[in-house]
C-alpha cells in the first residue's frame, strides 16, 4: 500500500478518475522539475530524479511507473518536459539513457514502497539509492555507447550527480516517513 493508495476513492469509477490524475499529474510534475537545471557537463543535474522517484515511492509501481511513461510520450511527442530539449531524438541522445532509466526506476522503488519501505528513514534512503543506481546504470551504458567514452564516463557520467543525489534522498527520506505519520499510518 502507498500513500495514494490510502486515499484512493473506493467507488471504481472515481478511483480510474483518481487514478488518471495522479498519473498525468505526476508526468507534469517530473516535467516541471526538469526545468530547475544546473549545467556541469554534457547531462544537467535536475530536480528530475527526485520527482521521479518521490512519485513512484506515493503512487506505488504501476501508477508510478505509467507516470514516468507519460512523461517520455509527451517529451517525445515535442512537449518541453524534457531538461535537454524535446522530441524522439532525446531519447537516444546524450541524456536518454537516463530518462530511459526512469521506468526501471520507478517501478523498482514504486514496488519498494508498496512493500512498506518508504515508511523508515533508513528503508526510504536504501530504495531511493536503488532508484538512482538503476538511473545511473542506464544513464552511464547510453553515455558509453554514443561517446566511445569508458572511465570518462564515470567523471561526466556519474560523479557530478552524487552531491546533489544525496540531498534529493535526504530530503525523500525525510518526506515519505513523515507523511506516513501525518496519516496515522507508519507500519506496513
Amino acid at each position: 500500500m502507498t500513500v495514494a493508495d490510502l486515499l484512493r476513492p473506493s467507488e471504481r469509477w472515481r478511483a480510474g478518475f483518481y487514478d488518471l490524475a495522479l498519473i498525468l499529474g505526476g508526468s507534469m510534475l517530473i516535467g516541471l522539475c526538469a526545468q530547475i537545471k544546473i549545467h556541469l557537463g554534457p547531462v544537467p543535474i535536475t530536480g528530475q530524479t527526485l520527482a521521479v522517484l518521490m512519485i513512484a515511492a506515493l503512487l506505488g509501481s504501476r501508477r508510478g511507473t505509467l507516470a514516468v511513461l507519460a512523461y517520455l510520450a509527451e517529451g517525445a511527442a515535442g512537449l518541453p518536459v524534457f531538461a535537454m530539449g524535446s522530441g524522439p531524438l532525446v531519447l537516444i541522445g546524450l541524456t536518454g539513457g537516463y530518462l530511459i532509466g526512469f521506468v526501471p526506476a520507478a517501478f523498482v522503488t514504486g514496488l519498494l514502497a508498496e512493500k512498506g519501505w518508504d515508511r523508515r528513514f533508513g528503508t526510504t534512503v536504501l530504495a531511493m539509492i536503488l532508484g538512482n543506481a538503476i538511473i545511473y546504470a542506464c544513464g552511464m551504458t547510453q553515455l558509453c555507447i554514443l561517446t566511445g567514452m569508458n572511465k570518462a564516463v564515470v567523471t561526466a557520467g556519474l560523479l557530478p550527480f552524487i552531491p546533489g543525489d544525496i540531498l534529493k534522498i535526504i530530503i525523500a527520506a525525510i518526506m515519505l516517513p513523515s507523511a506516513w505519520k501525518l496519516l496515522g499510518r507508519n507500519s506496513p
